[in-house]
């Protein structure tokens, strides 16, 4: 079994973040997204990460790509149907319940180390693009993704604050 701790903290952090900036959230330089649109990316990337898990869970052959979880007409799309901010923060809540189920108690090491065809972006340089196992994508959300986005939403803050979870 797959340990989930470092997981849900990393989730916890996020909603924490989440929850500081909610009503306090300068506009983020130009270019740059605002915490509905973060947060929108965020569920975009979870519900990746949980169809790929649970196709590997099925046995079927599937792909890891993050393309779609940054096309702006996307991120809004994703915005408007989960209802704005509350909406989203419940989303990534029930995701993150959802990821460490399905990770923390359905994954057999030999599920872990399948390898999966992944192409990961951020922005629009290609950071990645082979077959990587399933255990370092899971490890990439809870090292790399949640945080980098728990920073980038407390960036938004006039006032920068720390969170823990």
């Amino acid at each position: 079994m797959f340990d989930t701790t470092a997981l849900r903290a990393a989730y916890d952090a996020l909603l924490a973040a989440a929850v500081t900036v909610a009503d306090t959230a300068t506009a983020p330089p130009p270019g740059e997204w605002n915490a509905d649109q973060i947060l929108a990316h965020v569920t975009l990337v979870d519900a990746t990460t949980i169809g790929v898990v649970a196709a590997v869970t099925a046995g079927s052959h599937t792909v890891y790509d993050t393309r779609l979880t940054l096309d702006p007409w996307t991120i809004d799309r994703a915005i408007t149907l989960a209802g704005g901010s509350a909406g989203l923060r419940a989303r990534i809540s029930g995701q993150a319940d959802a990821m460490c189920a399905l990770v923390g108690s359905s994954l057999s090491e030999t599920e872990l180390d399948i390898p999966v065809s992944t192409r990961l972006l951020s922005g629009t340089t290609l950071l990645l693009d082979r077959p990587v196992p399933l255990r370092d994508i899971i490890t990439g959300l809870t090292e790399v993704e949640l945080p980098g986005h728990t920073k980038q939403l407390m960036a938004l803050l006039a006032e920068p604050v720390v969170v823990t979870a």
